[in-house]
């Protein structure tokens, strides 16, 4: 992933960075990047050392772009269909009056509910790491 932008702030190595805000933004919840109404704000390191005003290409990682996408969207996929497949084998049993579908139906939203926590978790502590972040490659200017 590539986006040209303009540094709006630095602070030690990291520089924020205003891109065109892109249709898809108003979806993600990859985290990297705040949307506002002048564009989506990310926290790029700023290896080209780029200033404040200066047109920059940001580039993220594929691979860190697939691994978040694939923990934020595949985890609670996961919890749900694992849910819901125990709550149909193992809980249906406990509660007999009620029927196998229901309680199948309510343990795969608890676990895909529950899920977001972990994954919660895990941002919070990829957020801190710097060679995940996006990157400043260049000074456009």
């Amino acid at each position: 992933m590539e986006e040209i932008g303009i540094v709006k702030s630095t602070e030690g190595v990291i520089a924020k960075v205003i891109v065109e805000r892109k249709s898809i933004c108003d979806q993600c919840t990859v985290g990297t990047c705040k949307v506002t109404e002048g564009g989506a704000e990310i926290d790029a390191l700023n290896s080209a050392r780029a200033r404040v005003g200066q047109k920059v290409r940001v580039v993220m990682k594929p691979y860190t772009y697939l691994k978040g996408s694939m923990i934020v969207y595949g985890i609670p996929a996961l919890a749900l269909i694992i849910g819901a497949i125990f709550g149909k084998e193992f809980f249906s049993h406990y509660f007999k009056e009620i029927d196998p579908d229901i309680v199948s139906a309510i343990s795969g939203f608890g676990a895909f509910v529950i899920s977001f926590i972990p994954i919660k978790l895990w941002s919070s502590r990829m957020e801190k790491r710097t060679d995940i972040k996006p990157v400043i490659e260049e000074i456009l200017e």
